[in-house]
């Protein structure tokens, strides 16, 4: 329910902007996996519950999701991810908020290589990234894709020494998602 409330609530306050001759594209539906290859086991799952918004005027754009909606092939996977790594409970929520760096023009067709700086907010711990990726506009909507990484040892995500080969230092993070023009 806190996510919808703070989804609800930026998008409120977007929306006052767009009478300012903002344009605004968004999707809630966005997908958004993980995948970790160690020597002792491959990890992957996704989250296809991912809320985003871009401001094609400003160039800023954000997204949110739950941990919760990440799902894993595995059940017990799934369950040691929420419960011990991710702590869900506790930190319910990830988020991206940041600002396109190129000066393009979203609202016009085209397919663009984009880099967005900002903060990616994991397990209650901030830090600044740059995250690349390309959209491809049709004027009316946006389909986006990146990819980055994350070191979970950043986000003070404890991996025990005895699951130590069974999860990577480094973290792949990829999206895919389609916005579409409000």
């Amino acid at each position: 329910m806190k996510i919808i409330l703070t989804i609800a609530a930026f998008l409120f306050f977007l929306q006052v902007e767009e009478v300012a001759g903002q344009v605004l594209y968004s999707t809630s539906t966005g997908e958004v996996s993980f995948y970790s290859d160690a020597p002792l086991e491959t990890i992957e799952a996704a989250n296809k519950k991912t809320g985003s918004i871009i401001n094609a005027t400003s160039k800023e754009l954000a997204m949110q999701m739950k941990i919760t909606d990440f799902i894993f092939p595995n059940k017990l996977m799934q369950e040691h991810f929420n419960e011990n790594y991710l702590e869900s409970e506790k930190y319910p929520t990830a988020s991206f908020k940041g600002k396109i760096k190129e000066q393009i023009d979203l609202t016009k067709a085209g397919t663009y290589p984009v880099t967005a700086e900002g903060s990616l907010t994991i397990h209650g711990v901030t830090k600044p990234v740059a995250v690349k990726g390309n959209i491809i506009s049709t004027g009316n909507d946006l389909k986006l894709d990146f990819k980055f990484q994350v070191k979970p040892e950043e986000y003070k995500i404890e991996v025990p020494s005895l699951v130590v080969t069974k999860i990577a230092e480094t973290i792949d993070v990829t999206g895919k998602m389609t916005l579409v023009k409000k």
